[in-house]
C-alpha cells in the first residue's frame, strides 16, 4: 500500500509521483479503495458488489416503505444486468448514441453523416439498424418485462466526427511534413482527405452546440435516423417477445421545446412502430414520450401532454438552460466559489434547485397530468441518484427516479426515507 507522507511529490513533467520513496509512473497500475482512500500498487483482486446479507435485508425493508420506483440509466446489456441485480425496476434512460461510438460502428456513422448520396446514407442506416437491434434485444432480455425508456439520438452529429481543433493540427503537421519532404504521395493523398473532412466539420460547427441542431431538431432535419432507431427498437421488442420474454419499450423524443416538434416526429414514428408490429405479426405494448429539458416544454406541459404519453425530466440540461450555466464551464471556473460564498446553497448540478428548476418540474407534472390523466412522470438526469433530489421527486409526485446502476441501492433507501418522512408528517406511520 502507498502510505501518504510528507515526502509525497508530484512531478508533472516526468508524469510520475513519489510517495514514501516509491515512484509511480504514468502507465503503472494502482488500485484505489474508495471507502478508505488507500492506494495500492498494482491490480488487486476485485469482487463484484452484490445486494446480500444484512445489506440485502435493509434494502428489503426500504422497499416495503417506498412508493417511488427506482430505475437505472443503462446503455448496454451488461449495465442492464447490473441494474437488475441492484434492484432496478426498469431502465429510465438508454442513450442510443452511446451505441454509435463503438469502434466497429463509428466509421459507418461517419459515412452516414458525411455522404451527400441518399442511397449511401440509407445503406449506412440499414447497417446500423442491424447492430442497434442486437443491442436492444440484449437490453430487453436483461430487463425481462420491465419498462425500458430508450432516448432517440440527442447530441449534434459533429460529435461523431474528429474535432475541428484536431483536424487543424493534423492538416498543419501534414502540410509542414510535405514542405520538408516533398514527393511523398501518401502524405499528399492523406492531406487531401483531411482537408475534405475539415471542410465538412467546419460546415457543421455551431456557436453553441447545446442549443443547436440536436435532439428533436435533428430528427426533423434528418428523419431517416430516428426512423431507423425506432424500427430497431420495435423489431428487437418483437423478436424478444416471440422468444417468450416480456418487453415494454418507451420511446423518448428529446429536447422538445414546442408541441409541434413533438407532433411531427411522434406521428411519423408511431406509424413506424405500428408497421413493424404488423410486419412481425405480433403486438407489443409501447409508449411514446418526451424528455422535459427545455424550460418552454415545462411551461407548456399541457400542450406537450396532448401527444406525450410520459414525461422524463432531463435535469442536467434543464438546470443548464434554467440557470444559463454551461455545466462544464461553471463547475470548473466559478460554481464552487458560489457555493463557498453562499451565493448558491448547493451545486445545482448535484442537487435539484428546488425553487427554480424544481418549480418548472412541479408545474409540468401538474399541468401535464391535468391534460392526460395518469401521465407517467420520472427523472433521468444525474440528480436521480441524489437523496435530497429524490425527496423532492417524491414530494411532487413523480412515478420513478432513474440513476446509474451503482446508485440504485442509494436511491431505493432515499425513496423509502422520503416516504417515511411523509407519513410522519401526517401521523400515519404504523410500522
Amino acid at each position: 500500500m502507498v502510505t501518504p507522507s510528507r515526502s509525497s511529490e508530484v512531478n508533472t513533467s516526468a508524469k510520475q509521483f513519489t510517495v514514501g520513496g516509491k515512484v509511480v509512473k504514468e502507465g503503472d497500475t494502482i488500485t484505489l479503495d474508495g471507502s478508505t482512500g488507500n492506494v495500492y500498487l498494482g491490480a488487486l483482486t476485485l469482487i463484484a458488489p452484490e445486494v446480500s446479507g444484512a445489506f440485502g435485508t435493509l434494502m428489503e425493508w426500504a422497499d416495503e416503505f417506498r412508493t417511488l420506483k427506482v430505475r437505472a440509466n443503462a446503455d448496454n446489456p451488461r449495465d442492464a444486468n447490473q441494474a437488475v441485480e441492484f434492484g432496478a425496476e426498469g431502465i429510465g434512460l438508454c442513450r442510443t448514441e452511446h451505441m454509435f461510438f463503438e469502434q466497429d460502428r463509428l466509421p459507418t456513422v461517419q459515412e452516414m453523416i458525411l455522404t451527400k448520396d441518399e442511397s449511401v446514407r440509407q445503406a449506412c442506416l440499414d447497417r446500423l439498424q442491424v447492430v442497434q437491434q442486437q443491442d436492444f434485444e440484449g437490453i430487453f432480455e436483461a430487463m425481462n418485462g420491465k419498462p425500458v425508456t430508450v432516448r432517440l439520438i440527442d447530441p449534434p452529429l459533429h460529435e461523431f466526427l474528429p474535432s475541428h481543433d484536431q483536424l487543424i493540427r493534423e492538416t498543419t503537421e501534414l502540410e509542414t511534413r510535405i514542405k520538408l519532404q516533398p514527393g511523398n504521395a501518401a502524405d499528399v493523398t492523406l492531406l487531401e482527405e483531411k482537408h475534405k473532412l475539415l471542410v465538412e466539420v467546419e460546415a457543421m460547427r455551431e456557436q453553441n452546440p447545446m442549443l443547436g441542431l440536436r435532439g428533436v431538431r435533428l430528427s426533423i432535419i434528418l428523419p431517416g435516423l430516428v426512423v431507423m432507431q425506432t424500427r430497431a427498437i420495435m423489431q428487437a421488442a418483437c423478436a424478444v417477445k416471440k422468444r417468450g420474454i416480456g418487453v415494454f419499450p418507451e420511446i423518448m423524443i428529446p429536447l422538445v421545446g414546442h408541441v409541434n416538434e413533438l407532433r411531427v416526429v411522434q406521428s411519423t414514428l408511431e406509424d413506424v412502430a405500428k408497421k413493424v408490429c404488423q410486419e412481425q405479426g405480433i403486438e407489443v405494448p409501447y409508449l411514446f414520450g418526451t424528455m422535459i429539458e427545455v424550460p418552454r416544454a415545462a411551461l407548456t406541459a399541457s400542450q406537450i401532454a396532448e401527444y406525450a404519453q410520459f414525461f422524463s425530466f432531463g435535469t442536467n440540461d434543464l438546470t443548464q438552460m434554467t440557470f444559463g450555466y454551461s455545466r462544464d464551464d461553471a463547475e470548473g471556473k466559478f460554481l464552487q466559489k458560489y457555493v463557498e460564498q453562499k451565493i448558491l446553497p448547493r451545486n445545482p448540478f448535484e442537487t435539484i434547485d428546488f425553487t427554480g428548476v424544481g418549480r418548472l418540474m412541479k408545474l409540468a407534472v401538474e399541468e401535464g397530468r391535468a391534460m392526460r390523466d395518469g401521465l407517467k412522470c420520472g427523472i433521468c438526469g444525474e440528480h436521480g441518484g441524489d437523496p435530497e433530489s429524490i425527496y423532492f421527486c417524491h414530494e411532487i409526485g413523480l412515478d420513478y427516479v432513474s440513476c446509474s446502476p451503482f446508485r440504485v441501492p442509494i436511491a431505493r433507501l432515499a425513496a423509502a426515507q422520503a416516504a417515511i418522512r411523509d407519513r410522519m408528517k401526517v401521523g400515519v406511520l404504523d410500522k
